[in-house]
């Protein structure tokens, strides 16, 4: 089957630079190479791209092809003289070498680095829970918390050693080159020399302190302001103490979610708040007035007579503080009548006396009256 024109297969037109036909190159060579390709031809197109690129890349054998097209590497080939030459393999090109850095094209896919990693990375970031009591979360707080972190190295001020000197391994640039041979011919890849981990710097003596880290590990007791308001999940963020950097970057950041206990009055519903008050029998008969203690103040509610369990009333913005906005929500107080248990003489003649008067009241007349019907 006759192959196709070189200048097709890499889709640049005959007047195409030498840069346009690099560029073409990465490009294609990055969606057929086989590691990465899921095409079913994948392969046998990578091999195409390679043998065009591997001709039109040079100046002699593109000269040589475009006077004489694939004749001019068939059958032993032609000189630039006009003699054969020697191209093997399949279609000619099985030996050759290309001067071309691999890693340049596909360090992105392989993992491959074409300049120094000097770029230094932060630190992951860690999460701890921390639990307050229903007070602490409505009032704000401070809390002491102690904490393994890092910070920089005072003994060598961070760098992680002494006498500070050129990689002999890298000669400074922070990687390193290698020569790989395949079915496709030989590449060159670079990656990140493992001597001085990419700084392009060693040391002709390794701090004892921190060992080549150029940070140490310390505890520190740090105040928390935890905000008035907080809810279970809310978080809070303090910087630079989480995980240490890899490469002598900065620190994480570590973030606290709160974790709020429930309370033996109090319910919270968003930033409102409900209390469950007792009145006694007559203080629900004859109304009253009660003191109404609320996370951040006492107030004073009038209650009417005739008060029943689980009537309500609202005080507004005398609930809990909005992290976001800082208004307060309602505080609800929710009325509970205790009826007593244990009465003495002088209470249950007063009850009895109560009992025989005539207690004219609506729910009492109307269940009366169903249970004649």
């Amino acid at each position: 089957m006759a192959k196709k024109d070189y200048y097709e297969v890499l889709g640049v037109d005959k007047n195409a630079t030498e840069q346009d036909i690099k560029l073409a190159f990465r490009r294609l060579a990055k969606k057929y190479h086989p590691d990465v390709s899921k095409e079913a031809n994948s392969e046998e197109k990578f091999k195409e791209i390679q043998e065009a690129y591997a001709v039109l890349s040079d100046p002699e054998k593109r000269k040589q092809y475009d006077q004489f097209g694939h004749a001019a590497f068939e059958n032993g080939g032609f000189s630039s003289q006009g003699g054969f030459g020697n191209f093997g393999g399949f279609g000619g090109f099985s030996n050759m070498d290309f001067d071309f850095d691999l890693g340049d094209i596909f360090g992105d896919l392989f993992g491959g680095r074409r300049t120094s990693n000097t770029r230094r990375t932060k630190g992951n970031d860690r999460l701890i829970v921390m639990d307050i009591s229903f007070m602490e979360a409505a009032r704000g707080c401070q809390k002491d918390l102690e904490l393994s972190t890092t910070e920089v190295c005072s003994n060598c001020d961070g760098k992680g050693g002494f006498n500070e000197r050129v990689c002999s391994e890298c000669n400074g640039s922070g990687t390193i080159t290698e020569q790989q041979r395949t079915m496709f011919g030989s590449f060159l890849t670079r990656t990140t020399c493992p001597k001085c981990e990419g700084t392009g710097k060693t040391y002709e003596r390794v701090c004892s302190v921190c060992r080549g880290k150029g940070v140490k590990n310390v505890v520190k007791t740090v105040t928390i302001k935890v905000p008035e308001g907080v809810a279970s999940g809310n978080r809070i963020r303090l910087s630079g103490y989480g995980e240490p950097s890899l490469n002598k970057g900065v620190n994480g950041d570590l973030y606290i979610e709160f974790k709020v206990k429930d309370h033996d009055y109090y319910t919270r519903n968003g930033n409102d708040i409900y209390i469950e008050v007792p009145l006694t029998i007559t203080e629900a008969i004859l109304g009253c007035k009660k003191d109404i203690k609320l996370p951040n103040s006492v107030v004073t509610l009038t209650i009417p007579s005739g008060a029943q369990t689980l009537d309500k009333h609202r005080i507004r913005g005398k609930g809990i503080k909005d992290v976001d906005s800082n208004r307060y929500g309602d505080a609800y107080i929710v009325l509970k009548v205790i009826t007593p248990r244990h009465l003495n003489r002088e209470q249950k003649s007063l009850i009895d006396k109560l009992d025989k008067t005539s207690l004219v009241e609506k729910e009492l007349v109307d269940y009366e009256n169903f249970l004649k019907s």
